[in-house]
């Protein structure tokens, strides 16, 4: 019994264990089910949250289908969701690859699959979410705090959207990944990611976080790849880093605010494979150390503050394939550039560049234009098989380009332009199959050869090679920096060959260009200028222009002779740019040139052209600068130009023209330069031509036209019209520079005194004189005027002129760069300058003396007389001193013309009646003190300055900046004069001459160690100069004496400095009337000009910014406080409160906050004055009136009604944006 009831008991006891893990099982079946169905309705309702689905990325997303099998979604074993992954991301551009690192690694999304939205806080019920990538969409607004709470989280991928907001206290521990790059969070790197042990992958690049890299970053001993760029970083560069990341392998911290060194111990990274530091405000060296780096590939040290030489332990990296020294180029960032800091390019090396590192077996890619190196181009490197990109332009190398290039088949881009390289060509450089071959600006001879090649490597860009990124971001920018109209290229190749302004001869060179390389899809540049080249152009245009889609030829200052052939025009269609300026072509102007369709740029100036202009001209419709100027054309002006209606520049000037000025040139609505001067054109002026606004510059001077003048007309000016003896006169007080001159840059440095045309002599309507009668007058005029002339001339040439002073031998010629609408010949100089006499010295220096000369009446010039034997012989002083003669600048003395022989050399450029620098400084007590001419004056200097560094090529170096240099007009803008003379002095003249180095007192300190002159040279010239501008002290100012030796202004600046006491370094009165800020702001800028760092000196480009961002403050808040009626230490009180305010502004769409006085330099940049004057008077009056009602602040605000200000303050001036 006992026994049955045993097992009756124990089977009852089993049957209860099964049911009851029945129960169990059915329970937890039920709770999966449950969990699995809350997670199809989170991802249902984040799909809701979607605003966007172009590319209907989620049509697939429906309850009738399993979530697990829904795209993008993956499930695990027990079908809970543990990875989101959708990409909008698409493959590489033509041109630029989507890469992780780089100059370039923006806008990889694909428009049209983007979804758009916010993030849906249901991510946060997928517990066992592992992966969340959801890479270039549009979701803004901020992370939801669950998915910072998914535990099992391990990749968080957000890249490419517009999320907002900071890094939570809170993270997932077990993250791996996290991607945040290209998005909006602010905020500091908070301690809660060294929780993320696991962290292998860290990328925030492109956000606006600001503060330091946290030395806890060194501790995540399992990070591989590290991406902080192109946020606002401050401090140094961590140690902790190189010590504890030892599985490191990409380290990107560019585009930031890092001070302070390169950490050595990053030496100590030996995984590290990319070192990214560039745009950054580094200084010291480059550590030795990264040479014990045996797997680094690529490192981007530019756009800092480097100096020192370039380690040659570089080369122990035997798996560096791109080193990028310096880069000129602005990194391209597209989807965060309103958050990259603009820092120029700092880096400033010295010594020769090290063999070892040429030599590297793969190396790829050299970058390093402007990087001072010295010496000659190393001879070895290699077997350069990786070799596809050299940028060494723009350096102190000298002697020959190494013959090994030759054996660099895979070269593609070579530069080398701007050296001093000597020699000849090798004709096996591969230079046909090189998309950019420059070594313009060098002193190369002989001729250009035949270049042999026989089959061009295709290109090698593997997409998973580390640096496709530099090798197509570099390519890209060679192709977008070209200074040619080469309209639209998309799905075309640029080949840029340029071996312009060197010594070249013989014969016109075949054009080497591999056509087979892009086929027809080819835009071709091949640059010639500056040589000694002569021959027919027509064998070379017509060799291969049929080859290629775009043709650009620049062959202007040769020897190029013969007539065009009426071939050229009806098969080079191709054709965009044509110069062949300044050379000996003959002949007519072929009819069929009207079948160059794709001209943008013609410009056949300066040559011996004659015959009319066709009538087929006019069918260039995309023709923008048409110049036939100082040819011997004849005819007619041809009728029905108006249809050129993309010209913008028409020069038709000294020819021999006849006929009236067509009127159907008022139709071309484009055209801003007309210049139709020193012809033989009749008629009278088209009145609606010269009211046409968009002219910029206008000249029909020394023509035979007549009639009145056209009244109240703002764009003709008395030198515009002068020599027209029939036509009304027009009275002009002084001359300086014509504006009629369009060569070099293209600028108007300066033009003739203003003087608006004279009224009719009797308004009344009675005539005066008739035309004849005016005619007669003034014919007997000149004839008088001419005979008393050569009167004087022969009693002055046979009793006073000293002949010893102007030399008789050589050929008398002077050669014009500006025509200034009079002759200028040897013998109306020396009339002019009364033999050289002593009584028309207007001033002495190293170089010369300079004398004033009126070539006619009211025509001034001023003469630098050069001594001879000081400088280089004829044929280099000619070559020299056409280059100087190109360049042109608002700020630089204009250098009109040249004589050089055996016995004389002088210099012709325009008067200056406002005397120098130096004298201003000296009689500065008999005027008032005016801070804004002392800015301006400020700013004027170094724009001339930046523009000789930054956009001369070669560059040119002043060497001898100083007060007695810098020229004033009248209203005292400022001129610098003397520049590029150091350049034209023979080879006798060594470092330690005063006339090359500087004057005592404003020479940089290096040069008495090193005997070196750079542009930072002339940067501490600049500095001390400013630093007198501003003060009542010289550079070596008596008054130092008792503070001993080497005591200079410079130290006096910075001893006040120290003491606090700046208010006593400046001019009497300066501190009572001008902005504090904004003095002890240039104050604190001439100091850091003149510090012994090379490489902490700013650049003059730097200075440039520097001056305008104050000199914007000083004229603004000037005009508004005169406009307002308020005084202006209220407005300078108000903007100094508010400067660091934080305010909202529109950028590029969206919303955000900056600084009160960030908005205002956007808002200046983007050209909307009127906008910014409208905007600071209503936070001036909201400030003033602390809550004022909005009626009230519609009375304070001025409203733009047509142009005009319709409402004003009560018993405020009105206020016009004009006078900003």
């Amino acid at each position: 019994m006992n026994l049955r009831w045993r097992i009756h008991a124990g089977t009852l006891a089993t049957s209860f264990v099964i049911l009851l893990l029945a129960a169990i099982s059915f329970r937890g079946c039920g709770a999966e089910l449950d969990a699995r169905g809350a997670e199809r309705s989170a991802l249902l309702q984040f799909k809701r949250s979607v605003s966007a689905d172009p590319a209907e990325l989620l049509r697939g997303w429906n309850s009738s289908v399993d979530h697990c099998s829904w795209p993008g979604v993956a499930c695990d074993g027990r079908y809970r969701v543990v990875s989101v992954n959708i990409s909008a991301k698409r493959g590489s551009f033509p041109l630029l690859p989507c890469t992780r690192f780089g100059p370039y690694r923006r806008s990889c999304g694909d428009p049209g699959r983007r979804l758009a939205g916010r993030l849906s806080a249901a991510f946060g019920s997928l517990s066992e979410l592992r992966v969340l990538s959801l890479p270039f969409h549009g979701f803004d607004g901020g992370i939801p705090v669950g998915i910072w709470g998914l535990e099992n989280l391990e990749v968080l991928d957000l890249e490419g959207n517009s999320i907002s907001g900071s890094l939570p206290s809170r993270l997932p521990r077990r993250l791996r990944v996290l991607n945040l790059a290209s998005n909006s969070i602010e905020g500091e790197i908070r301690p809660s990611l060294s929780r993320c042990i696991n962290l292998e992958t860290l990328d925030l690049s492109g956000n606006q976080i600001n503060g330091t890299i946290p030395e806890f970053v060194g501790g995540l001993s399992n990070l591989r790849e590290l991406y902080l760029s192109f946020n606002r970083l401050g401090g140094p560069i961590p140690d902790e880093i190189g010590y504890g990341c030892r599985s490191l392998q990409i380290l990107d911290l560019s585009g930031n605010l890092l001070v302070g060194s390169i950490p050595s111990n990053l030496g100590s990274c030996t995984e590290l494979q990319v070192l990214l530091l560039f745009s950054n405000l580094l200084d010291g060296y480059i550590p030795s150390d990264l040479g014990r780096l045996n797997k680094l590939q690529v490192v981007d040290v530019s756009r800092n503050s480097l100096s020192g030489a370039v380690p040659a332990e570089l080369g122990n990296c035997l798996e560096l394939s791109v080193i990028v020294l310096l880069n000129l180029y602005e990194p391209v960032l597209q989807e965060a550039a309103s958050n990259s800091v603009d820092i120029d390019e700092f880096n400033y090396f010295q010594g020769r560049l090290a063999e070892n590192i040429t030599a590297l077996p793969k190396l790829r890619v050299l970058w390093a234009p402007r990087a001072m190196f010295q010496g000659e181009i190393p001879g070895n490197w290699g077997t350069c098989e990786s070799l596809e990109m050299v940028n060494l332009g723009q350096n102190l190398f000298t002697g020959q380009i190494p013959g090994v290039f030759g054996q660099c088949k895979n070269l593609r881009f070579l530069n080398l332009s701007s050296n001093s390289l000597t020699g000849w060509l090798d004709k096996e450089l591969p230079v046909p199959c090189m998309d950019v071959f420059d070594i313009s600006g060098n002193r190369l001879s002989a001729s250009i050869p035949r270049f042999t090649y026989k089959e061009c490597p295709s290109s090698r860009f593997p997409l998973d090679d580390l640096s496709l990124a530099y090798t197509s971001f570099f390519a890209y920018k060679s192709r977008t920096g070209v200074d040619f109209p080469i309209l639209e290229t998309d799905g075309e190749f640029l080949i840029y060959h340029n071996f312009g302004k060197n010594d070249f001869k013989g014969t016109l060179p075949f054009l080497p260009l591999a056509s087979s390389k892009y086929g027809n899809q080819t835009v071709y540049a091949f640059l010639a200028n500056g040589n000694h080249l002569f021959g027919s152009l027509n064998a070379l245009i017509l060799e291969k222009c049929n080859q290629v889609n775009r043709l650009i030829m620049d062959l202007s200052n040769n020897m190029v002779h013969g007539v065009l052939l009426s071939e050229v025009g009806a098969v080079c269609s191709s054709l965009v740019v044509l110069d062949v300026s300044n050379n000996q072509i003959s002949g007519t102007i072929p009819a069929s040139f009207g079948l160059l369709w794709k001209l943008v740029n013609l410009d056949m100036s300066r040559n011996w052209l004659q015959g009319e202009i066709p009538d087929s001209i006019k069918q260039l419709k995309s023709l923008t600068y048409l110049s036939l100027a100082s040819n011997n054309l004849s005819g007619h002006i041809p009728f029905g130009m108006d249809q050129l209606q993309s010209l913008k520049v028409l020069d038709l000037s000294s020819n021999s023209l006849t006929g009236y000025i067509p009127s159907d040139l008022v139709k071309m609505t484009n055209l801003t330069a007309l210049l139709l001067n020193d012809n033989k054109l009749s008629g009278s002026i088209p009145s609606a031509l010269v009211n046409k606004t968009s002219l910029t510059k206008f000249n029909i001077s020394f023509n035979n036209l007549s009639g009145p003048l056209p009244l109240n007309v703002s764009t003709l000016r008395c030198d515009s019209v002068f020599g027209n003896p029939l036509l009304q006169p027009c009275h002009t007080y002084s001359l300086s520079v014509p504006s009629s001159d369009l060569q070099g840059s293209g600028q108007n440095p300066q033009a003739y005194t203003d003087s608006p045309p004279g009224s009719t002599p009797n308004d009344s309507g009675n005539s005066g004189f008739s035309s004849i009668e005016i005619a007669s007058i003034a014919s007997a005029a000149a004839i008088v005027s001419v005979l008393l002339a050569l009167i004087v001339l022969y009693i002055y040439t046979r009793k006073c002129a000293p002949r010893s002073s102007v030399g008789s031998s050589g050929r008398k010629e002077v050669a014009i760069f500006v025509d200034i609408g009079v002759p200028l010949t040897y013998e109306s100089v020396a009339r002019a300058t009364g033999g050289f006499n002593a009584s028309n010295c207007i001033g002495s220096g190293g170089f010369g003396a300079t004398y004033k000369a009126e070539i006619s009446p009211g025509v001034l010039v001023a003469i630098k007389r050069l001594a001879v034997g000081r400088f280089q012989g004829v044929q280099q002083f000619h070559a020299e001193i056409k280059t100087l003669g190109r360049w042109r600048h608002p700020n630089l003395v204009t250098l009109i013309g040249y004589h050089v022989s055996d016995s004389e050399m002088f210099l012709i450029y325009n008067y200056l009646p406002g005397g120098n620098l130096e004298r201003f400084i000296q009689e500065r007590s008999r005027r008032p003190v005016d801070w804004r001419m002392l800015h301006k004056i400020a700013l004027d200097i170094a724009c001339a300055l930046a523009y000789l560094h930054e956009q001369c090529v070669p560059r040119i170096l002043h060497r001898d900046v100083k007060p007695s240099n810098i020229l004033l007009d009248n209203e005292f803008n400022a001129y610098l004069s003397d520049f590029g003379l150091a350049r034209l002095l023979g080879n006798s003249e060594t470092h330690a001459t005063t006339g090359v180095a500087g004057t005592f007192g404003y020479v940089a300190p290096e040069y008495a160690m090193t005997c070196r002159v750079s542009d930072k040279a002339d940067v501490y010239s600049y500095g001390v100069v400013l630093l007198e501008l501003i003060s009542d002290k010289k550079a070596l100012d008596p008054s130092f004496s008792p503070y001993g030796n080497g005591f200079n202004i410079v130290t006096w600046a910075c001893m006040l400095l120290q003491k606090g006491r700046a208010c006593e370094f400046f001019t009497d009165g300066l501190w009572d009337v001008a902005p504090h800020d904004d003095l002890v702001e240039t104050l604190h800028l001439g100091v850091k000009c003149t510090v012994d760092s090379l490489s902490i000196r700013p650049t003059m480009k730097q200075v440039v910014k520097r001056n305008n961002g104050t000199i914007l403050r000083v004229q603004l808040l000037g005009v508004l406080s005169k406009k307002t009626g308020m005084d202006l230490d209220d407005w300078t009180e108000f903007e100094k409160r508010n400067g660091e305010r934080l305010v909202p502004k529109k950028v590029d769409g969206d919303t955000k906050t900056v600084s009160f006085r960030e908005k205002m330099f956007i808002m200046k940049e983007r050209k909307s004055r009127l906008g910014l004057e409208v905007w600071l008077i209503t936070e001036f009056w909201t400030y003033r009136a602390s809550g004022c009602s909005s009626s009230s602040l519609h009375d304070a605000v001025v409203v733009v009604v047509d142009g005009n200000m319709a409402h004003q303050r009560p018993k405020s001036s009105l206020f016009m944006s004009s006078d900003l």
